[in-house]
């Protein structure tokens, strides 16, 4: 006798006149399940220890492609296109990278007209001042690494006219042409020994950057003291 769930056409035509059931339908599977039965199958095939394996959503491209062979290679595609499509979002972003100089005449189309979604940190600064040079040198460093904010300086009195030398430097943060953020003189700015890592804090604070960096690290008092009395030659004699 021939299988009624068998898959063939005169199983099909029966099923259209009535005499044999419909097929069963398949159980969906939740996406819960897909990754479930995927992490599986890359446990399976990487020969690393539990606490090692990554899931496939952090993976990178090179890993990805190291699974291509895997009998999930459908998923695996999806994970892989899902991963371009971040790069490409980033990369659509990420294009700026360097501190560029404007002009007063450059002010409103560079910074109010910036752009949807855009961050912009400005520096007024004058020649000569040292701390103004201390910072110029911290942000190239951080536009190479926050591609996507767009770092921009320029000389205070080409934007203010009679800015006062005292106020320098002073940081104004922007998003979207608003004002968020505004950092105004040596004192608010931390004096020479403004570290890289501490002005990273301060405009990741401001939201302009998205910094790791979470807690000021900035020496308390109470460390500063403490550095003093070991560096403190005692003569006992």
């Amino acid at each position: 006798m021939q299988d009624p769930l068998e898959d063939t056409e005169w199983n099909d035509i029966l099923r259209s006149k009535g005499i044999l059931p419909p097929k069963p339908k398949e159980a969906e599977i939740t996406e819960d399940q897909v990754q479930l039965m995927l992490d599986d199958a890359i446990q399976r095939r990487i020969d690393l220890p539990e606490c090692n394996r990554k899931k496939v959503e952090d993976m990178n491209l090179n890993e990805l492609d190291e699974l291509e062979d895997s009998e999930d290679e459908e998923i695996l595609e999806h994970y892989r296109k899902q991963r371009i499509a971040e790069m490409k979002a980033f990369a659509e972003k990420a294009k700026f990278g360097a501190v560029e100089e404007i002009s007063g005449q450059d002010y409103v189309n560079e910074v109010n007209n910036a752009g949807e979604g855009i961050w912009v940190v400005l520096h007024l600064y004058a020649n000569g001042v040292p701390l103004c040079a201390l910072i110029h040198h911290h942000m190239q460093q951080l536009a190479a690494r926050f591609p996507q904010t767009k770092f921009l300086r320029s000389i205070a009195t080409t934007c203010i006219p009679n800015f006062p030398e005292k106020n320098l430097p002073s940081i104004f943060v922007y998003y979207e042409g608003q004002l968020k953020k505004q950092l105004i003189g040596p004192i608010e700015l931390r004096g020479e020994k403004l570290t890289l890592q501490e002005f990273e804090y301060m405009l990741g604070q401001a939201g302009a950057i998205n910094t790791e960096i979470q807690e000021d690290p900035r020496p308390t008092i109470r460390d500063k003291m403490f550095a003093d009395l070991q560096n403190q030659s005692v003569d006992f004699y």
